[in-house]
């Protein structure tokens, strides 16, 4: 017999399990969510590049493929690559249709019309563009024009005739008429003859294009394939190569920063320890800092020269005083009661900064001069533009007054790789030479990838970072750059305009 109470199942329904927030105060994220972030911090920017760029209805100009030989002064003399404003396109077009309509209206008038055989090689060589498209003169020395002219003048039939089929860079049909026009007059001249050109006056091609992002945005695969070709190809005119315009760089800002740090860093010290040595030094640095570094150089070109002296003397300058500031304000950061113990165990001044003061920041001030280093990596393309233009600063003034913004974009990109790789290689020689101070900083980028995967791809919440009390009281941070990065217990100066 069957009982009629029905069963309840008491069984508790199934939680899903609480995701943990992205968003909590003072709490990592787990390695999984900090690998998403840090790609994303990088990817994210080349996206709204690669939109800008690739994307049409963001694009204004037309990068020309095919451009037309100027038949007079209202048609610009252009060459493949330029860019043109696609509201101005239109008319470029009527203004070399209404040329070619001239060159019709007078054939007509008088079919034995004889004009220049030389403006017609001009207008037969504009095919250029297509026949090195398509690998149909791979195998002609473009520097032989006797050569390269009858490989064009064959080119021109060939397309008309079908023996030649662009695969690439069509051409539009009103240019593919004008090709086959132009070939029935040139297959008398058939085959080129040096001594027996063509001199009925031929149509010109119409100018051809893609559509294109602003001059000053190229679209990242024409930066890489700039890039490369600056890095592989000799540079004409006996210019420098890439690699040794970085190495200028190179000289110019480590020379600098090096010769701030020879002066800055024991200045520095004697500041925050003696108060004889703030009040000599410190007023006249927190005064000259807010010297713009840029008018010195007149000054330094006309003390040093031309060379590279002025240059490094620039950077120094430009770091110079926010150094001897920093250190100085580190300094101060030591617990007295070390100071203290040391002088009641008999510690004479020079054993004080030797053995006590020097160990005891040794830590923040490599982190200042960590810091600093980035500073002088501002100044580079300032103090190359004094005297000479040299290194990559010379690279970009150049490209740039030229509207190559392919070639100037990965130099600058370069640059900020270069300074990030370096700034991130010192953080991380920071676990190795400082591990005692290793919970207060926040990991180098090379420390939390080598985590990440030591850890795993586990979606739990990473645990909380460790803090160690700091000794005495941060205060302002004179001489702190505006870039200065924040760093646990020591804030950087929000106002540059700190006191003395």
């Amino acid at each position: 017999m069957t009982d009629p109470t029905p069963h309840l199942d008491h069984t508790p329904p199934v939680r899903r399990k609480r995701r943990d927030p992205w968003m909590r105060v003072r709490r990592d994220l787990s390695p999984k969510r900090q690998r998403r972030l840090v790609v994303m911090s990088f990817v994210f920017p080349l996206l709204v590049w690669s939109v800008l760029a690739y994307v049409p209805f963001f694009h204004n100009d037309y990068r020309l493929t095919i451009t037309p030989e100027p038949h007079s002064n209202k048609v610009a003399n252009l060459v493949p690559g330029d860019r043109m404003a696609k509201d101005y396109f239109a008319t470029y077009l009527d203004e070399v249709r209404s040329g070619n309509d001239d060159v019709l209206a007078k054939r007509a008038e008088n079919p034995d019309i004889q004009g220049s055989s030389r403006a017609n090689q001009k207008i037969i060589r504009r095919i250029q563009p297509l026949a090195e498209a398509n690998g149909w003169i791979d195998d002609v020395d473009t520097s032989d024009f006797k050569a390269l002219d009858a490989a064009l003048f064959d080119v021109w039939l060939g397309v008309a005739e079908g023996r030649f089929t662009p695969a690439s860079l069509n051409l539009t049909d009103e240019n593919f008429e004008i090709v086959k026009a132009n070939a029935e007059l040139m297959q008398a001249f058939a085959p080129y003859d040096p001594g027996n050109k063509i001199k009925t006056p031929l149509l010109n091609l119409m100018p051809q294009g893609v559509s294109s992002s602003a001059t000053f945005l190229p679209a990242p695969h024409e930066c890489v394939k700039a890039m490369i070709e600056d890095f592989t190809t000799k540079p004409a005119n006996d210019q420098p190569w890439m690699y040794e315009r970085v190495l200028s760089s190179l000289k110019v800002v480590l020379g600098g920063f090096l010769l701030s740090c020879l002066i800055g860093v024991p200045l520095g010290i004697l500041c925050g320890s003696y108060d004889l040595f703030s009040k000599l030094f410190e007023p006249f640095s927190d005064f000259f800092r807010y010297m713009p570094a840029p008018t010195f150089g007149l000054l330094l070109v006309a003390a040093f020269g031309v060379g590279g002296a002025p240059k490094i003397a620039l950077v120094f300058i430009g770091t110079f005083p926010h150094m001897v500031l920093m250190i100085a304000d580190t300094a101060r950061l030591l617990d007295t009661k070390l100071i203290e113990a040391a002088e009641a165990l008999g510690a004479n001044r020079t054993k004080l900064l030797r053995y006590v003061v020097v160990p005891g920041i040794l830590p923040s001030l490599y982190e200042d001069l960590r810091t600093l280093l980035g500073w002088a990596w501002t100044w580079l393309v300032i103090a190359e533009l004094i005297g000479t233009k040299t290194g990559l600063t010379a690279f970009i003034d150049m490209q740039g007054g030229k509207y190559n913004f392919d070639r100037v974009y990965p130099v600058i990109i370069l640059i900020g790789i270069i300074g990030f790789v370096t700034d991130q290689f010192l953080q991380a020689m920071a676990y190795r030479l400082f591990p005692w101070e290793f919970p207060r900083h926040r990991p180098s980028l090379f420390a939390r990838i080598k985590g990440w995967f030591n850890r795993g791809g586990d979606d739990t919440p990473a645990d909380p970072p460790s803090t160690s009390p700091h000794t005495g009281s941060p205060g302002p941070r004179r001489g702190a750059p505006p870039t200065a990065t924040p760093r646990t217990g020591r804030p950087a100066n929000p106002n540059p305009a700190g006191g003395a």
